[in-house]
């Protein structure tokens, strides 16, 4: 299934206005953008990251531009323990009652070395931040989504996670397995809900991660977290209802 993205998609600032989405890793690089971006256009964002200096100053720039209050959750997604999960959906309850978009953005790139020398901790961290964490936050939160007249829940793919790809070791098999995430969990939900779930491959991108893994690239050939945002848009709108379980390809939109 294809789809375009409304030309004129910017010049509707009121496009989430009186949404409720929340963003992991929201402090910076592309979830920071979305944050600001979502915000700008209407949404009461819900910052959720580690790094809780990095939220404040998302915070602060939200409030700055005179943009919905967003509320700050700090969260580490490399934990095994489940009780945080819990508490967020409590918290959400408590505060929010609904939750009309899930973006998985958070995430780690780990060591980039042949499956031989990867240790065992650092393969276990990757995997539980990159992809159990997915499922556990979705599970918390799948029932205040449903909630939702339009909800909406969007993975973080690579290209790495379509095509294994040497020294990409546990990065990419998280990735794959945030795919199969995806496709499972659309499907069961196809023609039971209203919620859409899809992935985005962002691709090359000007972040800190991309620097970290290409050190040599010169990250004004890339483009920027901005220039994704149309499509980061239009699939938290009400107008993306017939986008489900696709594995979209961001260089696809730009």
């Amino acid at each position: 299934m294809s789809f375009e993205i409304p030309s004129d998609i910017l010049n509707n600032k009121q496009l989430l206005a009186g949404k409720k989405i929340l963003i992991t890793g929201a402090g910076a690089g592309i979830g920071k953008q979305a944050a600001l971006t979502f915000a700008e256009f209407g949404a009461t964002v819900i910052l959720l990251g580690k790094t809780v200096k990095k939220l404040e100053q998302v915070y602060d720039d939200i409030m700055a531009s005179k943009n919905p209050e967003p509320f700050i959750y700090p969260f580490d997604l490399n934990t095994r323990d489940l009780k945080p999960y819990q508490e967020l959906a409590n918290a959400v309850e408590n505060e929010l009652e609904v939750i009309d978009g899930l973006l998985h953005n958070g995430g780690v790139l780990g060591d980039q070395s042949p499956i031989e020398t990867i240790s065992g901790k650092q393969w276990d961290d990757v995997i539980q931040t990159n992809l159990n964490s997915n499922f556990h936050l979705t599970q918390a939160l799948l029932p205040y989504i449903e909630k939702s007249e339009h909800g909406r829940i969007v993975f973080t793919s690579s290209s790495v996670g379509r095509k294994g790809r040497a020294f990409w070791g546990a990065y990419a098999v998280s990735k794959f397995g945030v795919e199969g995430l995806m496709q499972t969990l659309a499907d069961e939900l196809e023609n039971i809900s209203k919620t859409r779930v899809n992935s985005i491959n962002p691709g090359a991108t000007r972040t800190d991660m991309r620097a970290a893994a290409y050190p040599a690239e010169d990250p004004n050939t890339l483009k920027t977290p901005a220039e994704l945002m149309p499509l980061y848009l239009y699939l938290m709108s009400n107008d993306s209802q017939s986008v489900h379980g696709q594995a979209i390809e961001a260089k696809d939109f730009i």
